[in-house]
């Protein structure tokens, strides 16, 4: 081999070399920036009492015992509990209610498929405006409804009583699209055969849906548990646009509080230290749903 086609061999062992580098490159430093480093600042405040502005003071672990003892936190905790157990088994029933339903042959399937799930495709700030108008206790369609029917207004956003109720009922109306598509998915993957052998056998559409489908939608039901649950520990746009996390603390939910203590009341070190509890919790339920998707993948 001649000297130039050895420089000319080397300058492709460069290239593929350097290739994968500069593909990988801007994700490296997008992650970089906007997300170890943002970790690494939070983690460092969670030690430190400081302000939105301004240099803090260490504190060491006293956000920790802080956290043991706010009144405020453990709200915000039960109201998240509340939250979560009020959207995530709704959502999922109906969604799984409709993708029975809209999986067999029906006129119009495809657009009353599509009209389900265009709630979970639209902003979140968007859906919190709308529904304030429509929820409003003064001039609210859904009271001018109820008036028209003969019935008194209701307070929905502004009674303790009924603002978590109303957020439950619109964050399940957005979730409910997702659940359908991705039981739909589950149900279309089912093979034929077995719902045939079972009406051959003489079984109901109920008895095959209790001992033939519901046992195979098992897995899904696991990834579709814990997602979410993840969702409604993250929700935050549409409990602010529409509560605000009020009346008093009444729909102040773990995400919110955080907001609250680190914009409101100027607390960063310690919004900083609730972040990272919130950060806990998410990734437990994301170890359970790396479980629960390996245990599917297994299943299939």
């Amino acid at each position: 081999m001649s000297r130039s086609d050895e420089a000319a061999a080397g300058r492709r062992g460069a290239r593929r070399t350097i290739a994968p580098y500069v593909f990988v490159g801007p994700a490296a430093l997008l992650f970089l920036c906007f997300s170890l480093v943002p970790i690494v600042i939070a983690v460092t405040l969670s030690f430190q009492e400081t302000a939105t502005l301004g240099e803090g003071r260490w504190v060491g672990l006293d956000n920790v015992a802080t956290m043991a003892g706010d009144a405020l936190l453990r709200t915000a905790l039960l109201n998240t509990l509340v939250f979560t157990v009020g959207t995530v088994p709704t959502a999922m029933v109906i969604g799984l209610t409709l993708a029975v339903a809209l999986n067999r042959p029906l006129p119009g399937r495809s657009v009353l498929r599509a009209a389900f799930f265009v709630p979970m495709v639209a902003a979140g700030v968007v859906v919190g405006v709308v529904m304030s108008w429509i929820f409003n206790g003064d001039y609210g369609v859904l009271n001018n409804l109820l008036e028209t029917a003969g019935l008194g207004r209701v307070p929905w956003l502004t009674s303790p009583s009924f603002a978590m109720l109303t957020l439950v009922i619109v964050v399940v109306w957005t979730r409910i699209g997702f659940c359908m598509i991705i039981y739909l998915g589950a149900l279309q993957s089912i093979p034929s055969d077995l719902h045939e052998a079972a009406s051959i056998d003489g079984a109901s559409p109920w008895t095959r849906f209790r001992r033939v489908t519901w046992p195979l939608l098992g897995p899904t039901t696991s990834i579709l548990l814990i997602l979410n649950v993840v969702f409604s520990l993250q929700a935050f746009d549409v409990i602010y646009v529409m509560t605000g996390g009020g009346p008093g603390f009444s729909t102040t939910v773990l995400i919110q509080y955080i907001f609250r203590t680190a914009f409101a009341d100027a607390r960063m070190g310690y919004a900083a230290a609730l972040g990272l509890l919130l950060v806990a919790i998410l990734l437990v339920f994301t170890l359970l749903r790396h479980r629960a998707s390996r245990r599917a993948e297994e299943l299939l």
